[in-house]
């Protein structure tokens, strides 16, 4: 099993952090994105779209950060992670929507500005991701997980942006329940870390 990624692409990290909590042996190569490697023709044979992350598993070519996690589920016989009745996966399915929605145009963009001086507005993303804030941290008032009364692959797919929204100036300091749940997730066996970088408020500490 061969995970394609880059150590600062929190799209990765979930993979890479779900592969390590299942404790698949997967060998972890680093796409060069500066120097451009995932626009050359042998990435691109992979995936056409020219991002990371992409699994390849015994023949089997999977890209697109959710649908490895989906993948890695299944493959792994885990219906803890991901789960098979239907108002359980509808409600994992719908946290991995906001992941590809919600925190990748909110916290998610927001850290593109600092970390790899992406092209948005600032203030816009910045309020995207506090909507996003409040909007987890009343769902998690009351319970430990987003989609169950365990860990799914939905709280693997939130956790790597969210973790680091500082990193983009997005201040977690008044969120307490978000705050719990991500310290949830780092203390589950196999957590690997999101690589940290000294931008925005990060900068600061």
């Amino acid at each position: 099993m061969k995970i394609y990624h880059h150590p600062m692409s929190g799209h990765s990290h979930r993979v890479v952090l779900f592969a390590s909590l299942l404790g698949l042996d997967a060998q972890l190569i680093e796409v060069d994105l500066m120097a451009g490697a995932h626009k050359k023709p042998e990435f691109l044979a992979l995936n056409s779209f020219g991002q990371v992350p992409v699994l390849e598993d015994d023949g089997a070519v999977i890209a697109d950060s959710n649908a490895i996690l989906v993948y890695l589920a299944k493959v792994a016989g885990r219906s803890d992670w991901l789960p098979d009745n239907a108002a359980d996966a509808a409600a994992v399915q719908r946290w991995l929507s906001v992941a590809a929605g919600e925190i990748a145009y909110g916290p998610a963009a927001a850290r593109m500005i600092t970390v790899f001086g992406a092209d948005y507005h600032p203030q816009e993303v910045i309020k995207r991701a506090h909507v996003l804030l409040d909007r987890m941290e009343l769902h998690l008032a009351d319970r430990h997980w987003l989609a169950a009364d365990h860990p799914t692959i939905a709280d693997v797919a939130a956790y790597s942006y969210i973790a680091r929204a500082p990193e983009g100036n997005v201040d977690l300091g008044g969120y307490s329940a978000v705050n719990r749940f991500l310290e949830r997730i780092e203390q589950l066996p196999g957590f690997v870390p999101f690589v940290k970088t000294p931008a925005g408020l990060t900068a600061l500490a």
